[in-house]
C-alpha cells in the first residue's frame, strides 16, 4: 500500500492504533461522499476495522451501511494515509489513525443506508458531489466554522490527492 503522507511521529503517552478502511467512488468528476451535518464537512464513506475482518470486508461493510451501494464489482488499494490525534477518553492519551483507502467501483441501485446511531444524530447522509466543490467546502468550513470536525484535515488532503492523482490525468 502506498504511503500517502509523511507518518506523524508518536508523542509521549500512551496510544493505541484504530485500523480503518475508506472507499472512493467516483462517477466521472463526482465523488461519493457523506455529508455530516452537525459538522458541516464532507468525508470519504469509510471506518474502524472490527477484530478478526479483513481489510476489504470492512470497506465493503462500511460502504454499504453508510451509503446503500447495492453491487461493489471492483475495488483497487489507492493509498493509506496516518494521523495521530488526542484520545478524548480516559483510557489512552492518542489514537494513531491508519486509514486504508480503496478506489471502488459500483453499479446497480441504491438500499437505505444502515448507519449507526450516532451517525443519524449527527445528519450523515450519502451525497455525489463534485470532488472540487467538496474540497472548496471544507476548505471554507476548516477556515470559519466553529463545528468543524477532527477529520477535516485529512479529508481536504485525501480529496485533493485523488483529485490529482485520478482525475488530472492529463496534467
Amino acid at each position: 500500500m502506498q504511503l500517502l503522507n509523511t507518518p506523524p511521529s508518536k508523542p509521549e503517552g500512551s496510544i493505541f492504533t484504530r485500523h480503518t478502511a475508506r472507499a472512493i467512488v467516483l462517477k466521472g468528476s463526482d465523488t461519493l461522499l457523506l455529508f455530516t451535518e452537525r459538522y458541516d464537512d464532507y468525508t470519504l464513506p469509510g471506518g474502524g476495522v472490527d477484530e478478526n475482518e479483513a481489510i476489504e470486508e470492512a470497506l465493503l461493510r462500511e460502504l454499504q451501511e453508510e451509503t446503500g451501494v447495492k453491487s461493489i464489482t471492483q475495488c483497487s488499494a489507492f493509498g493509506r494515509f496516518e494521523e495521530i490525534r488526542a484520545w478524548y477518553k480516559d483510557d489512552f492519551d492518542y489514537v494513531h489513525i491508519v486509514s486504508d483507502c480503496y478506489v471502488c467501483e459500483i453499479c446497480g441501485e441504491f438500499d437505505k443506508p444502515q448507519m449507526e446511531h450516532y451517525e443519524v444524530a449527527n445528519g450523515m447522509r450519502p451525497v455525489w458531489v463534485n470532488i472540487d466543490e467538496a474540497i472548496a467546502h471544507n476548505k471554507q468550513t476548516l477556515a470559519q466554522s466553529e463545528k468543524k470536525g477532527l477529520s477535516i484535515q485529512r479529508e481536504i488532503f485525501l480529496l485533493e490527492k485523488i483529485r490529482f492523482e485520478l482525475l488530472d490525468k492529463d496534467c
